[in-house]
């Protein structure tokens, strides 16, 4: 795949269509803590990944998150992320929300 444009990034991103399960673990927001929410990612790279959520999220909080993508060629992740983005979408009710991955959990423990 060519590209024509700089890459302005240090890791790439790539568009991804699937559920995310998230649950808020700090005390961000006192009525999200512990309640599972549903979303659908847009992209992932290796630092971090935008998904649509129907909640508003508060910058700065961090989530518990879980991929499962039905494709069984990509594997799933489950990780913590910071949210460092959040933004309303215009044609539609949901939020983009911009997550930097802070740790990724390996799935045996």
């Amino acid at each position: 795949m060519t590209r024509e444009f700089d890459e302005k990034r240090d890791c790439i991103r790539i568009d991804v269509n699937c559920a995310i399960l998230f649950k808020q673990v700090d005390s961000g927001l006192v009525d999200l803590i512990g309640k599972e929410l549903t979303g659908q990612v847009a992209n992932l790279s290796g630092r971090g990944m935008m998904f649509i959520s129907e909640v508003e999220l508060e910058k700065d909080s961090t989530f518990e998150i879980n991929i499962k993508p039905a494709d069984l060629l990509t594997p799933p992740l489950h990780a913590n992320v910071k949210v460092v983005r959040v933004v309303k979408q215009r044609h539609a009710d949901g939020y983009e929300i911009g997550a930097v991955i802070k740790e990724i959990y390996d799935e045996e423990e």
